[in-house]
């Protein structure tokens, strides 16, 4: 069998932790961070664990991750 190829933008965007789950960075930091809530902001701050069904389609995308 072949072997499978890995998407490009999967291998810098995301990681896999020690149990295998997907860690991920939080979304809606770039930029009109005016508008967003203190409390937003400093959730956002580092890294987040994915849920269930996106770590899965991320699994997908990284075969080898």
């Amino acid at each position: 069998m072949p072997k499978l190829k890995t998407k490009s933008s999967t291998k810098g965007r995301f990681r896999v932790t020690g149990t295998g789950k997907v860690r991920g960075n939080f979304s809606f930091k770039r930029h009109n961070l005016r508008k967003r809530s203190t409390k937003m902001k400093r959730k956002a701050r580092g890294t987040m664990v994915l849920d269930a069904t996106n770590a899965r389609q991320i699994k997908s995308y990284a075969p080898y991750l």
